[in-house]
């Protein structure tokens, strides 16, 4: 059994004519050369001693679990069977035309949701955010956003789709193209090689690129494209690519509590930033996502089809949004709702997303076979 107890602080004296460096935050600054060793109390989520990432003594226990927990929930996309979807895709009769337009819309916003997230991770996230067991889960994560852009390589492959239309479809259908630039903002900001954490205004910038794509991008909007794969395994359609979107369900409901936990963690450390006004903006920004996606659904589904049409999905993004309001502490910012679509908690309850890992109906281990029944 391991002891993380032992934090006492040695100090080492410099060497000669050696001056000690200021506290980097990114660890990619220079050795603090004769430093005590870093004690518990010393690790903070942000704007921390960072110089190397020293895993032990863990503080976040949370953060760790969650690392482990993706560990044990690896798969690849490539041990999920095709074969009856590419039947029925090629069936003349095996799916709608408001069947097809939806799941190639659906993949075209995923293909190119999935980099953009995964973008974030490494080129933003990573560098700001100093508690190394966090830092250890981001590094699974970016992973498993690599894994689910394979997962539409795979499909897009499989299928004998045209791969410049969806991979490029971002660019070229407005509702896909507006969820984009509006996450995008928030990383490029970060990505400025002159941002830095320390102040309350760039502290409040990292925790607006945190909403935007933890509670947003992944908690939000892949909701609605979920809803839309699953209701078709539901029905004995396209049964590969439903399995292959549940496993992603599962990645990604842990991306999202992973996130909220960060959040939430940065605002017990730093109350000073989670201002009435800056409560109020997040608030916003949650109803303005929630926006976007009812134009995403309104041009995905137009006419509808069994059990599912924009109306439903913009009602399903309102519950959404209500509850990510209330995972963060905030007001909800739509009148209350049911939820829609009720079957999607064989997937995944929203109302037990702390306990997702420990409810058998979703366990799962390398990929094995779901039952749509």
């Amino acid at each position: 059994m391991l002891d993380w107890s032992d934090t006492k602080p040695v100090a080492r004296p410099l060497p000669p004519n050696i001056a000690a460096p200021a506290a980097d935050a990114t660890g990619l600054g220079a050795i603090e050369r004769g430093a005590a060793r870093v004690s518990v109390d010393e690790k903070r989520m942000i704007n921390a001693r960072a110089d190397v990432n020293q895993l032990l003594p863990l503080k976040y226990k949370w953060a760790w679990e969650k690392y482990l927990a993706g560990c044990n929930n690896h798969w690849m996309p490539t041990e999920v069977s095709m074969q009856a979807d590419i039947a029925l895709w090629k069936s003349r009769d095996g799916l709608t035309e408001d069947e097809r337009r939806m799941l190639k819309r659906n993949l075209g916003f995923f293909a190119a949701s999935e980099s953009l997230v995964a973008n974030n991770i490494v080129l933003a996230i990573y560098r700001h955010l100093t508690n190394p067991e966090c830092r250890q889960y981001l590094l699974r994560q970016a992973f498993e956003e690599a894994v689910h852009t394979h997962t539409f390589q795979y499909i897009v492959e499989s299928l004998g789709l045209d791969d410049g239309e969806l991979f490029n479809m971002y660019r070229e259908v407005p509702s896909i193209t507006d969820k984009a630039a509006w996450a995008l903002k928030h990383t490029q900001s970060l990505d400025d090689p002159a941002f830095a954490t320390g102040t309350p205004e760039a502290d409040q910038q990292f925790l607006r690129d945190l909403v935007a794509f933890y509670v947003v991008f992944e908690g939000m909007w892949f909701y609605t494209g979920f809803a839309q794969i699953l209701s078709l395994g539901r029905r004995n359609k396209m049964v590969g690519i439903a399995e292959q979107y549940q496993y992603i369900l599962r990645d990604e409901s842990l991306h999202l509590n992973f996130g909220i936990d960060v959040i939430n963690q940065i605002k017990a450390e730093n109350p000073h930033l989670w201002t009435p006004a800056f409560q109020d903006e997040v608030r916003a920004m949650l109803a303005d996502a929630a926006e976007l996606e009812a134009a995403y659904g309104r041009d995905t589904i137009p006419r509808g089809f069994l059990g599912l049409n924009a109306a439903l999905c913009e009602q399903y993004m309102h519950f959404i949004a209500n509850r990510r309001c209330a995972q963060l502490g905030l007001a909800p910012v739509f009148a209350e709702v049911e939820n829609p679509f009720p079957w999607m908690s064989e997937a995944m309850d929203l109302k037990k997303e702390k306990n997702f890992f420990e409810t058998r109906v979703i366990e799962y281990q390398n990929g094995g076979a779901l039952a749509w029944d």
